[in-house]
C-alpha cells in the first residue's frame, strides 16, 4: 500500500517478518522519528522513494539475522565471519552520515544505501556459502576413500551441511 506510514509522528522503529516482499511509494514518507527498521534480506524490495524525509533512520536490521549469524557460526572460515561483522556494523554508520531528502521531491541515498548494503550482504553470503560447498565436497571425496560409503552418507555428510536456507535473491 502506498503511503502506508505517511508522516507517523510515534514510528520510531518498525519489524516486518519474511514474507515481506517490497515498500510502495513513500512508504515511510516524513517519518521522522523512525530509527530502526528490521527488514527480510531481499535485493528490490525498497521503492525510491520509500525513506524520505526520515532523517533519524539510523540502523537497518535483518529478519534473517539469527539465520545469517548461525550460517557464519556453522562456517569454519574466519574470514567470512570477520567480513560479515564488518558488513552488518556499516550500515550503521553509513546511514548515519546519508541524506534522507525531504517531502518536497529530493529522495536521499538512504534507500539506494540501503540497496547498495543488502546487495554486498547477499553477494558475499552466497560467495561463501558455494566456498563452503566447495570444502564439503572436497572433504566428502576423502572421506568416501576412506570409509564405507553408507557411513559417509548416513553420517558424515548431514554433520557438515549448513543450515538448510535460501536467501531472498540468491540464484
Amino acid at each position: 500500500m502506498a503511503d502506508a506510514f505517511l508522516g507517523c509522528k510515534a514510528l520510531t522503529r518498525i519489524k516486518f517478518g519474511d514474507k515481506l516482499e517490497s515498500f510502495r511509494e513513500r512508504a515511510f514518507l516524513a517519518c521522522r522519528s523512525l530509527e530502526r527498521i528490521t527488514i527480510p534480506l531481499k535485493d528490490g524490495m525498497i521503492s525510491d522513494n520509500a525513506f524520505q524525509g526520515c532523517g533519524n533512520l539510523k540502523h537497518v536490521d535483518l529478519v534473517e539475522g539469527a539465520i545469517l549469524h548461525e550460517t557464519i557460526a556453522a562456517l569454519l572460515l574466519e574470514e567470512w565471519k570477520n567480513d560479515m561483522k564488518e558488513e552488518m556494523a556499516s550500515i550503521k554508520q553509513i546511514l548515519s552520515t546519508t541524506p534522507a531528502g525531504n517531502v518536497f521531491g529530493d529522495v536521499g541515498g538512504k534507500v539506494e544505501a540501503i540497496r547498495v548494503w543488502i546487495g554486498s550482504v547477499l553477494h558475499k553470503t552466497i560467495h561463501y556459502k558455494a566456498q563452503h560447498q566447495s570444502y564439503l565436497n572436497e572433504a566428502a571425496t576423502t572421506l568416501q576413500l576412506a570409509l564405507p560409503n553408507d557411513i559417509v552418507i548416513k553420517n558424515v555428510l548431514p554433520f557438515l551441511e549448513l543450515p538448510s536456507y535460501t536467501f531472498g535473491g540468491e540464484d
